[in-house]
């Protein structure tokens, strides 16, 4: 039985490796306010650029009847996928206190902490109602560390550190360190004086005693649990979600206090539990890799958005190629730590995951040489980063209709364009081909480090028939939201909607849709005709083929039917 359960436990903690970074893919990428600064006064002479394309109606301040319509559906539509995102911070909440309470500084205590309640209670009832109590205050005291990060940023602030490249570096490091001490270089604790002290007041019974006991846990813990909450922290911060921070320690704390409770409340299931051992220390090293693993997403996203250029798809590919190698040959016990037991031999749930590991190794392989590996795409640099490509011919220079090259081109098109798509990378220049030849435009509202982009980009824009409608029939205008490419000093202004001074490419495009499209989340889609007049409801992420092209051949019906 104990074989049984410790195969689960292996298994599980690999095959929800996606999950644990698919709270990046749940929530959209976020606008970068990094950059935009007030102006030195609030002068109204102070020149202000206004687009053009924006369309308005008789009356000078509404949208006209049908942007607004179309903007307000699209609001309501909206709204199921802002609970998603929260949604999945919440499961991934779940998924990394179910990895925390198989950390050797938790799993050993629970059989304790349960046998606790149950013999020095008089009674099963008041033993249940302590556990029920004990496990509520994990929740609170979690929950309360999640607001105070929310309270402390605010969702602002959230939004800037979701694109910040100093920030993005920083927690690059942070991941660093806690794989670092997921191998045993050191453990991160607190200070012992202050342990001691509230493990002093849990002798106080009572209330107060169960309160300061479940407190003890949390910090006696901290040096397993703090680098798997800060990770979902670091996460969840990045994703730019005000409520964010408490909605994944929410998950975090039920994942741990439930089975305080259920043990107590059934304490002939600790029997079924596999016993403490050297095995605990290996799923610490293997949420090590995966720490690793996670790292390097954030610092693709500093690469991709300042253009250092040297943080290529195949270089990414590589090194998760070498890291889930060397996770593959610990497991086999090739390599050891310091904190490791002699493995004599291999267990069948080890064996089965050292097999998972290394299949996983093999399907990354063939991505070095260009395979789209759809799977993982989301977490992946942009396609178009990959220099060495067997799929792809040798692409041309993108042109404007007037056979002058397209606006920003040379920033976007080789490392941010899916390959076989010609977009234009400027709004007012798509607007004017569009006039000539009389298509719709697809406004793209995209971002470098957004994971949801990736993946519409490689599952649902290579369907054929997606494609077919891309390429044809719409003029494509993607625009990147979290681009650092100073604008030059004649194109920079004010922004009559924040009022903030618009410095960078992305600045302005980040404006423009928060302005003309009321959002602030990517991937947007919104299908406009030749004068910027919205067709039809804009959209987020669909990963529904189907429904996707229904979305864009709606666009194609409705910008028909106006002629």
């Amino acid at each position: 039985m104990a074989k049984k359960k410790l195969f689960l436990i292996y298994f599980v903690i690999f095959s929800l490796f996606i999950p644990v970074l698919s709270f990046a893919t749940a929530q959209d990428s976020l606008l970068s306010v990094e950059g935009i600064e007030f102006s030195e006064s609030a002068d109204t002479t102070s020149p202000v650029e206004v687009t053009e394309d924006l369309v308005f109606s008789e009356s000078p301040d509404t949208l006209s009847q049908d942007t607004t319509k179309a903007l307000t559906q699209s609001a309501i539509d909206q709204a199921p996928e802002e609970k998603k995102s929260l949604w999945g911070i919440f499961i991934a909440g779940l998924v990394g206190g179910f990895m925390a309470l198989l950390m050797p500084c938790i799993f050993p205590m629970l059989p304790l902490t349960v046998s606790f309640f149950t013999k020095q209670s008089g009674s099963r009832a008041s033993g249940i109602s302590k556990a029920l109590l004990y496990g509520l205050f994990i929740i609170i005291i979690y929950v309360a560390l999640g607001m105070i990060i929310t309270i402390l940023f605010g969702s602002d602030a959230l939004n800037a550190l979701s694109t910040n490249g100093i920030f993005n570096f920083l927690f690059f490091l942070l991941l660093v360190v806690f794989a670092a001490s997921f191998f045993g270089a050191f453990e991160i604790t607190l200070p012992s004086s202050f342990v001691n002290k509230m493990d002093a007041k849990s002798d106080k019974g009572g209330l107060v005693g169960l309160f300061f006991m479940a407190f003890s846990l949390s910090l006696v813990s901290f040096s397993c649990t703090g680098p798997i909450i800060g990770t979902l922290l670091v996460e969840a911060a990045s994703k730019g979600e005000r409520l964010g921070p408490a909605i994944g320690m929410l998950g975090f704390s039920i994942s741990l206090a439930i089975p305080f409770a259920l043990f107590a409340m059934f304490p002939s299931l600790l029997k079924s539990l596999p016993k403490s051992g050297g095995w605990l220390n290996s799923v610490k090293v293997v949420l090590g890799f995966l720490e690793l693993a996670l790292a390097l997403k954030f610092l693709s996203n500093v690469d991709l958005a300042y253009h250092w250029n040297w943080f290529d798809r195949e270089v990414f590919l590589s090194l998760w190629i070498v890291i889930f190698g060397l996770m593959g040959l610990y497991l086999i016990g090739k390599i050891k730590f310091s904190h490791d037991s002699e493995l004599k031999f291999l267990s069948v749930p080890r064996t089965f995951l050292a097999i998972t590991v290394f299949a996983f190794v093999m399907y990354m392989i063939p991505g070095l040489w260009g395979a789209p590996l759809k799977s993982i795409s989301a977490f992946l640099p942009p396609s178009a980063t990959q220099d060495f490509d067997l799929s792809a011919g040798v692409a041309s220079t993108p042109t404007h209709s007037d056979g002058k090259v397209k606006k920003y081109a040379e920033i976007f098109h080789k490392r941010g364009t899916p390959k076989g798509f010609d977009p234009y990378y400027d709004y007012d220049q798509a607007l004017e081909a569009a006039k000539e030849l009389n298509k719709p435009v697809l406004i793209d509202f995209t971002g470098w480090g957004c994971v949801n982009c990736r993946e519409m980009e490689a599952n649902v824009w290579t369907d054929p028939g997606v494609a077919k409608l891309l390429k044809e029939e719409f003029v494509m205008a993607e625009l990147f939201v979290d681009d650092k490419t100073d604008l030059p000093a004649n194109e920079q202004f004010v922004s009559k909607y924040s009022g903030k001074k618009i410095k960078t490419i992305g600045n302005k495009n980040s404006d423009f849709q928060a302005s003309a499209f009321n959002s602030n989340s990517q991937p947007l889609y919104v299908i406009v005709d030749a004068s910027g007049k919205v067709l039809v409801p804009q959209s987020g992420a669909n990963r529904n083929i189907a429904e996707y092209k229904a979305f864009l051949q709606s666009g194609i019906d409705a910008f028909h039917a106006k002629k």
